[in-house]
């Protein structure tokens, strides 16, 4: 679904799908670094030149030994002086190994630049072990015969991700070019987020702001914390929709993207998201009218509902929006039920 206000051209372009790495000018490079550039990490530099490499990219292919730092292998976070050389040979192409899969897909709006889909919960974004197939990227493959092979091998056109569990508008590129453009949207945090989430608790304020760093968990491989020791800055805006004796309604405004960075929150401040396996509670509410209501939620109540940005070609605001899922709408309903209050309309687009 895309707001009307918002119209896009169908713009018409030819696209490569089979790369690894994007398309550069030159196969080989050399860069002499100026003290503008002093301090900064080699990946870091490579990613904001117009090589066309991400981040994430150059880490690679600095470990791989094809980007040289004065003519010596270096690490991704060596900091450059001015005068250091940077220098790579970089590899062939390589053909995407990922099988396109007639998946269905929930299109919420498409041109040449990129696609929007209504992610829903249960889907994996990418391929990984455990989740070899039937993920976004297989289907989009299979729907977008010109998607192109940018961001690595498993990840082509992926610029932002959602937990599997977790529903919602998801962007992908469809070129290069959109690519880079929307990258550095979500870089430089000027694409605007909205989720919708039911939390334990009633949440005494109307809104906040949670700023807490958030890093790996130093036992836990699968969990993030609040309490790492190398916690990047993470920060979350929350306003409250809607009040119950047990639970909240919220809409959050997420300003960083780190992992599981909304559900971490929550459950650092005491209301952890309903339905939520890794960061909710261990025992639910004990009140007996409520497990119904908790029943219908089997995953963490979590859906990203809007997603604005900045069309890549044609420089227009774009404003998608995923309707709200039917898990959370009959659990709203559910707990409406039990709170003897009138159903709740969300945009007036719902009701019991």
């Amino acid at each position: 679904m895309i707001d009307s206000k918002f119209q896009i051209p169908n713009p018409k372009s030819q696209i490569n799908h089979n790369l690894q790495y994007p398309n550069t000018n030159e196969k080989s490079f050399s860069i002499l670094v100026t003290a503008k550039d002093q301090g900064k990490r080699i990946d870091q530099f490579l990613a904001e030149t117009d090589l066309n490499l991400s981040r994430s990219q150059a880490k690679h292919l600095i470990e791989q030994k094809h980007i040289l730092l004065n003519h010596r292998p270096a690490k991704p976070s060596a900091r450059l002086k001015p005068g250091d050389t940077i220098s790579a040979t970089l590899p062939t192409p390589k053909p995407l190994s990922i099988a396109p899969e007639p998946i269905p897909l929930n299109i919420l709006y498409e041109d040449d630049s990129i696609i929007a889909i209504d992610k829903p919960s249960g889907m994996v974004v990418h391929p990984a072990p455990g989740n070899p197939s039937g993920t976004l990227v297989n289907a989009l493959l299979y729907h977008c015969k010109d998607l192109s092979g940018i961001n690595g091998a498993l990840r082509p056109g992926i610029v932002h991700r959602l937990d599997k569990e977790t529903s919602g508008v998801m962007v992908v590129a469809k070129n290069d070019g959109a690519y880079h453009h929307l990258t550095r949207q979500f870089k430089n945090r000027t694409v605007k987020k909205v989720y919708l989430a039911i939390a334990y608790g009633d949440m005494k304020q109307k809104e906040g702001l949670i700023d807490a760093p958030i890093g790996r968990h130093p036992d836990q491989r699968k969990k993030m914390t609040t309490r790492s020791k190398k916690g990047r800055v993470a920060l979350t805006r929350w306003k409250v929709l809607e009040r119950f004796e047990a639970f909240t309604l919220l809409e959050i405004y997420p300003e960083t993207g780190r992992t599981h960075q909304i559900r971490v929150h929550l459950s650092a401040i005491g209301h952890p998201l309903l339905g939520d396996p890794l960061y909710g509670r261990k025992k639910a509410v004990q009140d007996l009218k409520w497990r119904e209501c908790i029943k219908r939620m089997n995953r963490q109540a979590l859906h990203a509902h809007r997603l604005e940005l900045d069309h890549p070609q044609t420089g227009e605001r774009v404003l998608l929006v995923a309707p709200i899922p039917q898990d959370m709408k009959e659990t709203l309903e559910c707990i409406h039920l039990q709170s003897s209050r009138s159903p709740f309309s969300l945009d007036g687009r719902w009701r019991r």
